[in-house]
């Protein structure tokens, strides 16, 4: 039982390992680190986010990710708007400049997203067991809040 967790871990390990590397020369390849590529692809795909909801969407604390919005509107790749509606509520949008990165990411030769892509060609059964045995990982392994 014990060979059969460490060869479970082990797997999640290298698995992780391989995405971020790619994501990494990605980030790298369009002059940003991993953390701000992640940050710009919440932000594209949630509009008009909340500095606390990015938080929590990207699993991370509001001051880790507020670090990270400060250094990307330093860069002009994201702006901070104040609504129009509540002038003591933020959200956060891509600049012109932040959506051509990413722009310049999709159309350059992605390693990532290239393999994400050949991923996607795994018979869709597959792709289904394999998420449902996640969640079912993911529902053992996370901790409940009374």
């Amino acid at each position: 039982m014990k060979l059969l967790n460490n060869e479970v871990i082990e797997s999640f390990t290298k698995i992780n390992k391989a995405i971020y590397r790619l994501l990494k020369k990605d980030a790298e390849s369009i002059g940003v680190t991993d953390v701000q590529l992640k940050t710009l692809y919440k932000i594209q795909n949630h509009p008009n986010i909340g500095l606390r909801e990015l938080a929590e969407n990207m699993r991370l604390t509001n001051s880790t990710v507020s670090g990270v919005i400060d250094r990307l509107v330093n860069q002009k790749l994201v702006d901070r708007v104040t609504s129009s509606h509540d002038r003591r509520a933020v959200t956060l949008q891509l600049t012109p400049e932040g959506e051509e990165k990413i722009t310049k990411l999709f159309e350059s030769d992605s390693i990532l997203i290239e393999k994400l892509n050949q991923i996607q060609q795994f018979p869709q059964d597959e792709i289904q067991k394999l998420l449902q045995l996640h969640e079912r990982i993911l529902e053992t392994l996370t901790i409940k809040e009374e």
